[in-house]
């Protein structure tokens, strides 16, 4: 698993490879817990937080051929977002607090369709693996300057007093099949919401993990990530 660091703007953002446009269950586990299937979890659900990558408030399962990237609001310097690459497509994660009594997810899917339509695209809503699910098009010029689109699947899930968005991009934003890994290790996630009070809709607070500058010390999960210098990649699709 490789490890790695970008800079973002203010507005966090996630980047998806241009698409050719072709003419052609568990119960809730407490109030507020929206989650009709198992996982992803609360860190009241699992026994030990070893062998996960320690981001702070959320937990990540490693994988082989796993890269993750912490995204970095530049006028911060504050994380405000962690992406998963695998098998040639990405999916982002950011985490926020959320009331006791209700979930986040039916009013953020409506802010980001009227988002999507301010600029140009449009969405599907969809039945995905995790619920409702919106799928975004954003016109976009294709690398042969032919007209295209940029894709992404979006995915939320209400848990106790928590919400977790994961963008995904590339391949697995249009494909099943090919989100299948990403999906996996989406399920896999661990929020660590934490007790102090905090409005909805604040991110919960991400950080590099301790580990990371020294993979493979004691108590550092196998496969823990090396930590590479930041980069600042193409800004194509608002998300906030």
């Amino acid at each position: 698993m490789v490890f790695g660091r970008r800079k973002k703007s203010a507005a966090v953002q996630q980047d998806e490879p241009v698409e050719q446009i072709d003419s052609a269950s568990e119960a809730p586990a407490a109030k507020g817990d929206l989650r009709p299937f198992k996982g992803p979890f609360d860190a009241s659900e699992i026994d030990s937080e070893d062998g996960y990558v320690d981001l702070g408030a959320l937990l990540i399962a490693p994988r082989e051929g796993l890269q993750l990237r912490l995204e970095v609001e530049e006028a911060t310097q504050r994380v405000v977002a962690v992406t998963m690459d695998l098998e040639g497509s990405s999916l982002q994660l950011q985490a926020f607090a959320a009331p006791r009594s209700e979930g986040l997810w039916a009013e953020i899917r409506e802010q980001i369709s009227q988002s999507v339509a301010s600029q140009g695209g449009e969405t599907e809503e969809i039945d995905g693996t995790f619920g409702k699910e919106l799928i975004a098009k954003l016109p976009a010029q294709a690398a042969d300057g032919s007209l295209g689109f940029r894709a992404a699947r979006f995915m939320g899930v209400d848990g106790p007093r928590w919400f977790l968005r994961g963008v995904l991009g590339g391949e697995a934003a249009l494909d099943r099949e090919a989100a299948a890994g990403l999906e996996d290790l989406f399920r896999q996630v661990v929020v660590v919401r934490g007790d102090n009070p905090m409005p909805p809709r604040d991110l919960l607070q991400l950080r590099l993990p301790k580990d990371a500058a020294a993979p493979g010390q004691h108590g550092a999960p196998q496969g823990a990530p090396a930590f590479q210098r930041p980069e600042r990649g193409p800004e194509i699709t608002q998300i906030g």
